[in-house]
């Protein structure tokens, strides 16, 4: 089964999302904050990374700078699940194909999707 690492500070969308996850047959690895998800991703990384980009102390992007960046995984795709409007324009500019969007709330079909266009 695929690991799915849920990087997700609210406690009732990680609830709801292992839910979700394990329905449509994916095993979610579910980590509340981001300090936990880079030591994750380096020592045990997931199939891939949902990730929020509103958290703190690190927020979502600085995620990605880290792993892209400082860790050099390059192969790790990363949805970015988000509510803001502008996270289109700003990811497009990282220009990664490894790298998509999910919108909050999402549904089940939409989120098999976005996780089928990556681990198919």
């Amino acid at each position: 089964m695929r690991k799915i690492m849920l990087v997700e500070d609210d406690q009732q969308i990680l609830d709801m999302m292992e839910i979700l996850l394990r329905k449509i047959g994916y095993e979610p690895v579910l980590v509340p904050n981001v300090l936990d998800a880079l030591d994750l991703v380096k020592t045990n990384p997931p199939d891939l990374v949902l990730l929020d980009i509103m958290m703190t102390p690190i927020n979502g992007w600085e995620f990605l700078e880290k792993v892209r960046g400082e860790y050099r995984i390059r192969d790790l795709p990363i949805l970015l699940f988000t509510a803001s409007p502008d996270v289109d324009e700003k990811a497009a500019l990282l220009r990664d194909p490894l790298i998509g969007i999910l919108q909050k709330p999402v549904s089940i079909p939409e989120l098999k999707a976005g996780l089928d266009r990556f681990l198919k």
